[in-house]
């Protein structure tokens, strides 16, 4: 996060402890797209992802007094952003795996390198157990490091390298049967 966002931010708590109600907005602004991405990645649904952002959001709103920094606001929205998202997929219904011929057809206009192989992947770490897709955005999508995952999901960082070893062993191996062992 740019000095200048966590200078934004500064300014922002601090006008909000003194009521300025419109620096909540400026924070929610700042932050909106972080935790709307935390949520989605953990429950493939816009609206819920949605919902799950406004409950993180209002949360923070009932909480502010508690945030002591910048660095403590972009940790606790991680948080709970992470928590809520958790609590909402698990309510979810399970979903029956999909097959291959249920997986679109890529278009010529895709960004992706190969979108086949994107939505794959997407889909195999959709079927993780909830703890290591847990890990796996929040190393790989969020990019955090081990010890700041650990201090989200509140575990040891020993218990994040482990879940994160077997989570990648699970998804190499999904992946090599779902590609016939054959791999780039």
């Amino acid at each position: 996060m740019a000095t200048s966002t966590l200078d934004r931010c500064g300014e922002a708590l601090g006008r909000l402890a003194k009521g300025d109600v419109s620096a909540f907005e400026d924070i929610v602004k700042e932050h909106q797209s972080m935790v709307f991405s935390v949520a989605y990645h953990f429950l493939h649904d816009r609206s819920l992802a949605d919902e799950a952002a406004q409950d993180v959001f209002l949360r923070l709103y009932q909480n502010a007094a508690s945030i002591v920094s910048p660095q403590h606001l972009v940790f606790w929205l991680r948080k709970v952003a992470c928590r809520r998202a958790l609590d909402m997929a698990r309510k979810l219904p399970k979903t029956p795996p999909v097959s291959l011929q249920d997986i679109a057809e890529p278009s010529a206009e895709s960004p992706d390198a190969d979108p086949l192989l994107s939505e794959g992947l997407r889909r195999m770490v959709a079927s993780l157990p909830k703890d290591a897709r847990a890990v796996i955005i929040l190393r790989y999508q969020e990019e955090l490091e081990l010890a700041e995952i650990a201090r989200i999901l509140d575990v040891p960082v020993n218990t994040v390298k482990s879940r994160l070893e077997r989570a990648l062993g699970v998804l190499r191996e999904k992946l090599s049967r779902w590609t016939g062992g054959v791999t780039r």
